[in-house]
């Protein structure tokens, strides 16, 4: 196959929403437009479909933010409280472009009082030849419980962390680690296939989102093609 390109362009939606002449909710929902000389069907498809993904975020989501961050205002005010604007930030990465596949993911934050935010991520991997969705276990043709495998290498890997003094874990984190696996919580990049668990998954909330890298190899993952 000749060689191609696909450029990712950042689209947004953003704005300030008031109450009373008072900003009470800030929001930015970024997506990506994809542009290639090639594959024009199944971009055009994404294109649709991360916009609408977007909109209709900002449609219900935004609605029901604006509307809590209503109440949360006159509540403030009656009880003379500091007036805190809620916030919702929409942000992704393309980890992966390259071999006929896309692969990227979304990060959506909302704060909406408290000590903080809390942050939730998606993802997805794309081949755009068979214009369909990459699943997990087409990742892993040589383990035929890639589930076990996947397990027991993020396992593994959190002792080594632990072993070398770096413990971010609940004391529970071989049961959660099985408990909260989830097929789709997974994307691509140059270096290997990346598994996450989400805030409080696995680990308290100042670890963050965990990632955990099982590397591309004969055992491993296998990378996508163009076949």
């Amino acid at each position: 196959m000749r060689p191609y390109i696909v450029v990712v362009k950042e689209k947004m939606l953003q704005a300030d929403k008031t109450y009373k002449g008072h900003v009470i909710l800030s929001y930015t929902i970024k997506y990506p437009q994809f542009i290639s000389d090639r594959f024009h069907l199944i971009l055009n498809k994404l294109n649709i479909f991360y916009r609408t993904k977007a909109l209709m975020y900002e449609k219900s989501n935004i609605s029901n933010l604006f509307q809590m961050a209503m109440v949360e205002y006159e509540y403030s005010v009656a009880h003379n409280y500091p007036i805190r604007a809620f916030e919702a930030f929409t942000a992704y990465k393309t980890t992966y472009n390259r071999n006929c596949a896309i692969s990227l993911y979304f990060d959506q934050y909302e704060y909406t009082g408290g000590a903080h935010g809390i942050t939730v991520r998606s993802s997805d991997t794309w081949h755009l030849i068979k214009s369909k969705k990459l699943e997990l276990q087409e990742f892993f043709p040589y383990q035929q419980d890639y589930r076990s495998y996947i397990i027991d290498h993020i396992i593994k890997e959190i002792e080594g962390q632990i072993a070398e003094g770096n413990n971010i874990y609940f004391e529970n984190y071989k049961q959660l680690v099985q408990e909260n696996f989830k097929e789709n919580s997974f994307y691509l990049t140059n270096d290997g296939l990346v598994i996450y668990y989400q805030q409080y998954d696995i680990a308290p909330y100042s670890s963050g989102i965990v990632e955990f890298t099982i590397p591309y190899s004969s055992r491993g993952a296998t990378p996508p093609n163009c076949y």
